[in-house]
């Protein structure tokens, strides 16, 4: 069985990009978040009530799905937030900003749970951290066409990331300051790496 590692962190941090320079410094297979890619983002986006539960349903599967597949590779696999994220960090914003019924965010905590009893969790958190103005400043040069979280969501997800730290129990966890631009230089990468041969 393969190994897994997520890459963790607040919209913008810049979970993507490390993920990236780990893939081009060693050979992990990855799965992405592929934002534009999901069926139900831009109906999401359009109306934050009537498909937030339908959007939420597919990350959950394509989270699964991603760590099953990455589970049967050889080696080891980077996600990008990852099953646990989306549903500690980002149905829970949901639920607290209305987007989700109490009744829809049942049915996501009874997905998760399941499926967290299905597949194991990961064998090592990279929470990357920065602070809210760095945040803000990503999130506006990404410059996304499609964007979900907006800029007055930062906080409250900062909010829930921190919670679900603080309580986190099923894997270890190596917090990486991602403040500076800097963050993946070539020795950051290096270090990550031995972490990650320790596994």
């Amino acid at each position: 069985m393969g190994k897994l590692i997520a890459v963790i962190g607040n919209t913008a941090v810049g979970k993507t990009t490390l993920v990236q320079h780990l893939a081009a410094a060693a050979p992990f297979v990855t799965g992405l978040e592929q934002h534009g890619e999901r069926p139900f983002q831009h109906a999401f986006a359009a109306d934050l009530t009537r498909y937030a539960l339908a959007n939420q349903i597919d990350y959950l599967l394509l989270r699964a799905e991603q760590e099953r597949w990455i589970r049967a590779q050889p080696g080891i696999g980077l996600v990008d937030g990852g099953l646990d994220e989306d549903f500690q960090v980002f149905a829970r914003h949901f639920r607290a900003r209305g987007y989700l019924t109490a009744a829809e965010f049942a049915l996501c905590e009874r997905f998760h749970a399941l499926t967290r009893q299905l597949l194991p969790p990961p064998d090592l958190y990279i929470h990357l951290t920065a602070p809210l103005p760095v945040l803000e400043v990503r999130f506006r040069r990404r410059n996304r066409s499609l964007e979900i979280a907006q800029l007055d969501d930062l906080a409250g997800l900062d909010e829930r990331m921190a919670a679900w730290m603080a309580a986190e129990r099923t894997a270890p966890v190596f917090t990486l300051d991602a403040s500076a631009d800097d963050y993946c230089a070539p020795a950051t990468i290096a270090a990550l790496l031995a972490v990650i041969d320790r596994l």
